[in-house]
């Protein structure tokens, strides 16, 4: 799946798997793949620990851009605690007045509210085959209020090995609110037009879909016209 060819040492970031955190490439070995070459590659992930991957199958992407939200958190944890839950973050004027730098990754387009309710790539995409994306959209529901599972949706959010070092509990379980939200009101779009193209493949996705996401496909209530 992955174009790029990794060395050891590299930093990256798999695109499905987010919450796993950077990830350090610790070996490399060329393969072959249905004829195509690829790599079998050792990544320690600081969330996910060590995984052997193929990237014929695993996208992984530069964990550069990562840091942008990384940013984002520093920032906000940075200023007041009555502006941390409702301030955007400074815009580059602001950090240019106080003869600041902008920060290198372009930070300063984004703001706390988008960071954590932001759904990821894979599900909004026009170039990827709209049962992909409602696919990876029921894959979001494998994170919930409860327990880890919070902790790995927020990681995932904002690229933090530790999120409750930036926030508590509670801010996260109401960003995932929010983020349910967001989640139920485009699976609901994207549903019906699944629906319209192709009528099986929803019947076959439901099936396929764990509990959390079965009652997200009733609550989107795509059958109806």
């Amino acid at each position: 799946m992955s174009v790029n060819v990794w060395v050891k040492g590299d930093r990256v970031v798999h695109a499905s798997r987010p919450e796993w955190g950077y990830g350090e490439v610790l070996t490399e070995e060329p393969i072959v793949h249905e004829g195509k070459s690829c790599q079998r590659l050792t990544i320690r992930f600081e969330r996910g620990g060590m995984k052997t991957l193929s990237t014929a199958f695993a996208e992984l992407k530069p964990a550069k851009g990562a840091f942008v939200a990384a940013s984002i958190a520093e920032e906000v944890a940075a200023a007041p605690e009555p502006m941390r839950k409702v301030a955007p973050i400074p815009s580059p004027v602001s950090r240019t007045a106080a003869n600041e730098e902008p920060d290198a990754f372009g930070w300063d387009a984004l703001n706390l509210a988008s960071t954590m309710t932001k759904l990821p790539e894979d599900v909004r995409d026009p170039f990827i085959p709209l049962r992909k994306r409602v696919a990876a959209t029921l894959d979001l529901y494998r994170f919930s209020e409860s327990g880890g599972a919070l902790l790995d949706w927020a990681a995932s959010q904002t690229g933090l090995k530790d999120p409750l070092s930036k926030f508590n509990r509670h801010e996260l379980e109401q960003w995932f609110q929010r983020f349910k939200v967001e989640a139920d009101q485009h699976l609901r779009k994207i549903a019906r037009e699944l629906r319209k193209q192709e009528p099986g493949a929803i019947d076959e996705l439901f099936a396929a879909a764990s509990q959390a996401g079965k009652q997200a496909m009733k609550r989107a209530d795509f059958g109806r016209a």
